[in-house]
């Protein structure tokens, strides 16, 4: 199964959500966050658009992209994007891909 989701955003934040409890899978609820301007966790802008994968990613791919690591809360950070689309392939990849 594969679902590609076309993206437009100036930047995007993605993240991982809590699993739940009683879940004893490899795979971890992902997020998505999409932005109209760059650098969104320095002055606390909300989110134009979020997507969330609560089920079946085991692995972000980033292709193409060059990315900054939060290390305060662990998410990544992709800025100046000019497109950027989203892919769940089916075998717990989720594949963001763009040009900056």
């Amino acid at each position: 199964m594969k679902n590609k989701i076309k993206i437009n955003a100036k930047s995007i934040l993605i993240g991982k959500k809590k699993k739940e409890k009683d879940y004893e899978g490899n795979d971890r609820p992902v997020y998505v966050s999409l932005f109209e301007k760059n650098d969104p966790h320095l002055n606390c802008q909300v989110p134009i658009k979020r997507h969330d994968f609560d089920k079946g990613i085991h692995k972000v791919i980033l292709d193409g992209l060059k990315v900054d690591y939060l290390l305060a809360g662990h998410d990544i950070i992709v800025n100046n994007l000019k497109e950027c689309s989203i892919e769940q392939d089916g075998k717990g990849h989720l594949i963001i891909k763009g040009k900056q």
